[in-house]
């Protein structure tokens, strides 16, 4: 099912057609600053209940880095091998 002409043509005229400039007292290039109120502090605060659900993060990492370690392992000593028998095979 081919789109309208009407559809595409009012579809080519709105690409065409610039964006407004914008004045640029209108949009500051920082944005204000808000002082929180005391829900969003106390969301902030840390919380001791959840304390012990932040443990695993080294322990992540831990295992992650012998992960990498683990690969590079591999990966070298396939190359290796590759090594060897192409070597071996001339």
């Amino acid at each position: 099912m081919a789109p309208q002409p009407a559809f595409l043509s009012t579809l080519r005229s709105s690409l065409r057609s610039p964006l407004p400039p914008s004045h640029p007292r209108l949009q500051p290039s920082r944005g204000y600053h808000v002082e929180l109120g005391a829900r969003e502090k106390a969301l902030l605060e840390e919380d001791s209940a959840l304390k012990r659900f932040k443990s695993y993060k080294n322990s992540v990492k831990q295992v992650s880095k012998i992960g990498n370690v683990l690969t590079l392992a591999v990966v070298v000593a396939c190359s290796y091998e590759i090594a060897v028998l192409a070597t071996s095979t001339k």
